[in-house]
């Protein structure tokens, strides 16, 4: 069954909309209240052309929250469990969001600009009004608001040679999650060294809206010589890399998950810094974690996708959810990812999947899976 959809002025476009249908996009889903594109009509070439060569997506749909004000460090440390003592202007850490009851709604990247500028580079949802709304009520000095800011990543092997081409040896020396702010030509731009895959490479920020055609046909001319083409996130090599993806591996209003069922132990620092949820995390992390973060491999069936969240099954009893299947052309198996309850272990026997078309057999596996 094939669908469209529809494109009007309740969704926003990206600067880099008319570029991506220039190049042949083929469909488009929405995120963060944006079309953001689904593949160019070969995803198999895309997946490869990431594993061995080097892709350009659009992801401005990946929207940022600015906090600009004296407390704009302080606000940051409020909202995310991870300790940011010692976080330097140029720097960027991956941080975990809770809300008072300890639960997750946004993983973001922060990209601390200097003392009074931090930006949140969110998943799918309306945090900014979160952020908003506890720098209100708690009376800070800091401006919240979504800038004109709009990414554009290159991923694979090869991003580092088209990266050095556009910017020169400076990208070279970036750290992860590190980022400098810079102009290509006329186009202003922060380069950080990050995006959504295992396979590296760079974010180029672009902040000003009216470039982003002229950035795109930058990029592309650059990474001619490399075999670069266009693409988009690849769910694929996401669940082969174990990458979390806030929305489908967890969402608050479907699949609540705290930080420590998700496998994130290490960003929460319960003694170092009061922020939001902190209670709450305590309480949980006294009473003991009673899910978990999984992979698993299909038994004997091919399944390429889910729909939606569906049940992980022990005999008759449900277990658990699953997220996200694929199927894996590096190991030639459907492999997929969910949260499970903490006691059921690789040994036990009687997994299933509760797909519609019928239940399929299961065995736990760790993730990342390569």
């Amino acid at each position: 069954m094939r669908f469209q959809i529809h494109i009007g002025t309740n969704v926003r476009q990206s600067p880099f909309f008319d570029a991506t249908v220039a190049d042949g996009v083929k469909s488009f889903s929405v995120y963060n209240h944006m079309y953001i594109p689904g593949h160019f009509g070969d995803p198999e070439a895309e997946y490869d052309r990431l594993l061995n060569g080097v892709v350009m997506w659009d992801v401005a749909a990946q929207r940022q929250v600015e906090m600009r004000g004296p407390d704009a460090v302080a606000l940051a440390q409020l909202l995310t469990p991870r300790d940011l003592t010692g976080l330097k202007a140029g720097q960027g850490r991956y941080v975990p969001i809770c809300d008072h009851d300890g639960l997750l709604i946004n993983d973001p990247v922060l990209l601390k600009l200097d003392d009074e500028r931090i930006w949140l580079s969110v998943a799918d949802s309306d945090l900014h009004l979160w952020a908003a709304a506890i720098a209100a009520e708690r009376g800070l000095d800091v401006a919240v608001a979504e800038p004109d800011v709009s990414p554009l990543a290159i991923q694979g092997p090869k991003a580092a040679e088209v990266a050095f081409a556009l910017f020169g040896a400076q990208v070279r020396e970036l750290k992860p999650f590190a980022f400098f702010e810079t102009r290509l030509d006329d186009i202003p731009l922060v380069v950080a060294r990050s995006g959504w895959s295992k396979q590296g490479g760079y974010e180029l920020y672009l902040t000003d809206g009216r470039k982003g055609t002229a950035l795109w046909q930058r990029v592309k001319e650059a990474g001619r010589a490399y075999g670069i083409g266009p693409g988009a996130p690849n769910d694929i090599e996401r669940v082969e890399s174990g990458l979390i993806s806030y929305g489908a591996d967890m969402r608050r209003q479907v699949l609540p998950a705290d930080p420590f069922e998700m496998g994130f132990d290490k960003m929460v620092s319960l003694e170092s810094h009061d922020f939001i949820g902190r209670a709450a995390l305590r309480r949980r992390r006294e009473a003991g974690v009673t899910r978990k973060r999984v992979g698993f491999i299909l038994e004997g069936a091919k399944v390429t996708a889910l729909a939606r969240p569906v049940a992980l099954l022990h005999g008759s009893s449900s277990v658990g959810m699953a997220t996200d299947v694929v199927f894996s052309k590096r190991l030639g198996v459907s492999i997929g990812v969910g949260i499970i309850e903490a006691a059921i272990t690789a040994r036990d026997e009687g997994l299933k999947i509760a797909l519609p078309e019928g239940e399929i057999p299961v065995r736990i596996a760790s993730v990342p899976f390569l």
